[in-house]
């Protein structure tokens, strides 16, 4: 029993050292030497300052001169990215699309006369599956370009280039969609218009 006990403890000592501490460490490592920007959170620097990360989106209901991100049941948290677990027979699901329907059509209408709910496009009402997803769809853009055109004075074609200028295409070229950074597009509009 003693030579299991003393087994045990060592192997509980090993597995800890190196699951624990090797590991980690090793792959910290190899990521910081082969992905650096990546593996310090693709921080977005703004005038020397950290402004955010390419990777997480933000809320930017403050302001209707920005491009708004895709709804989030994290309020936007990275510590703690999750969906919203909501399955589609259930009521509280259908109250929160109707509200964040209801909420976008609010902001856009009046720069979009004749924009109903059919209209808008799903990323605008339903959260990603983090809570942070750091992109819209091109369509979802499109509706929002005119009221940021609008309310900051740019011209709309010049919004819509900056929209183009901040799409990532589809990862390895085919899978999933296109999107727009808001993040990005967002300081783009600042630089634009400072």
């Amino acid at each position: 029993m003693r030579r299991d006990l003393i087994t045990s403890i060592l192997a509980i000592l090993v597995f800890t050292v190196v699951l624990g501490l090797a590991y980690p460490l090793a792959t910290t490592g190899v990521s910081q030497v082969l992905f650096p920007g990546k593996a310090d959170g693709s921080r977005v620097e703004e005038k020397g300052k950290v402004v955010g990360s390419s990777l997480i989106g933000q809320d930017f209901k403050a302001d209707p001169r920005y491009f708004q991100s895709r709804p989030s049941v994290t309020g936007y948290n990275p510590a703690g990215t999750y969906f919203n677990n909501l399955g589609p027979n259930q009521k509280d699901l259908r109250d929160m699309f109707r509200d964040n329907i209801a909420a976008y059509l609010d902001l856009e209408r009046p720069f979009n006369p004749g924009l109903a709910a059919k209209d808008v496009p799903v990323d605008a009402v339903s959260t990603s599956a983090s809570g942070v997803d750091p992109h819209i769809s091109e369509a979802n853009a499109a509706i929002q370009a005119r009221r940021v055109s609008e309310t900051r004075g740019l011209a709309l074609e010049r919004v819509q280039e900056l929209i183009d200028d901040n799409t990532d295409g589809r990862s390895l070229g085919f899978l999933g969609e296109p999107g727009v950074n808001v993040l990005e597009l967002n300081l783009a509009l600042d630089r634009e218009t400072a």
